[in-house]
C-alpha cells in the first residue's frame, strides 16, 4: 500500500453529520418562531423548501454566481416562498439563528472519532471544505473534532472553492508536500473526487448511500471504519 503522510477530509456530510444537524436546528426553528402562523403549514414542508432551495443557491456559490452574503440574505426568502410563508414575516434574526444553532450542532456520521483516533498516530489530519470559515471553525468545536487537525483550508480563505485544483495545491504548500504524499478523503463527486483527481491526489470516495460516481476515484467505501483498510 502506497504510504501518504497527510490526509485531507471534507467536512459536511464526511464527518460532521449536516443532516441531522440541520434537520435539528429547522425543527426548532419552526417552533421557536411559530412559522405555522404565517403560512408554512407543517414542518416537513419547511424541511422540504430548505433543502431544495438551500441545494439550488450552494450549486450557485459552487459556480461563483452568488456569494456568501447574496446566500445568506436570499435564502430564507425563497424558502419561505416555497413552503407558501409570507416573506414580510421573516423574522430578522432568522439567518442568524440558523447558523448560529446548526454551527453548533454536535453529531457526527457513524465512526468519525474512532476513525480519526485510528489515523492520528500515523497521518497529518487537514480539513478542505467549501464551508465559510466562522461556521465550520463552530461545528468543529461544537462536535469535539478541532484536536484532531492540523491545517483548516475553506474556501472563503483562499478565494477558490472545490473542485478547483487551487485550492488543493494552497494546502499542498502551506504544508510544503508533494500530492503524492496525500490523499483526499470526502463525499462528494465534484469538489472532493475530481477536484482531487484534477490535482493528481488520489482520493477516497465516501458514498454511504450508494449514489455511485462518474469519475473514477482511487478507492470507495460505504462506511468510515473501511478506511482501517486503506491506511
Amino acid at each position: 500500500m502506497k504510504k501518504y503522510h497527510h490526509l485531507f477530509f471534507d467536512l459536511d456530510h464526511t464527518l460532521w453529520d449536516y443532516d441531522t444537524n440541520v434537520k435539528e436546528s429547522l425543527s426548532e426553528i419552526y417552533d421557536y418562531f411559530k412559522l405555522f402562523e404565517v403560512g408554512i403549514s407543517s414542518f416537513d414542508l419547511f424541511l422540504k423548501s430548505f433543502y431544495e432551495v438551500n441545494f439550488q443557491l450552494w450549486a450557485l456559490y459552487d459556480l461563483g454566481k452568488v456569494d456568501k452574503k447574496e446566500l445568506r440574505e436570499i435564502r430564507f426568502k425563497r424558502i419561505f416562498e416555497k413552503a407558501g410563508g409570507a416573506i414580510s414575516d421573516i423574522p430578522n434574526e432568522l439567518e442568524e439563528d440558523f447558523m448560529h444553532r446548526t454551527s453548533s450542532k454536535p453529531h457526527l456520521l457513524p465512526y468519525s472519532k474512532e476513525i480519526l483516533e485510528y489515523l492520528k498516530p500515523n497521518y497529518k489530519l487537514h480539513i478542505i471544505t467549501n464551508g465559510f470559515n466562522e461556521s465550520q471553525a463552530k461545528k468543529m468545536e461544537a462536535s469535539g473534532l478541532s484536536p484532531y487537525f492540523d491545517l483548516i483550508v475553506t474556501s472563503e480563505t483562499t478565494g477558490h472553492k472545490k473542485p478547483d485544483p487551487r485550492i488543493f495545491q494552497y494546502a499542498l504548500d502551506r504544508l510544503s508536500v508533494k500530492n503524492s504524499e496525500v490523499m483526499m478523503i470526502g463525499d462528494n463527486p465534484n469538489s472532493d473526487i475530481l477536484g482531487a483527481i484534477n490535482s493528481q491526489i488520489d482520493n477516497v470516495y465516501f458514498d454511504p448511500y450508494g449514489k455511485g460516481i462518474d469519475h473514477q476515484p482511487t478507492h470507495t467505501i460505504k462506511h468510515l471504519k473501511e478506511l482501517e483498510s486503506l491506511l
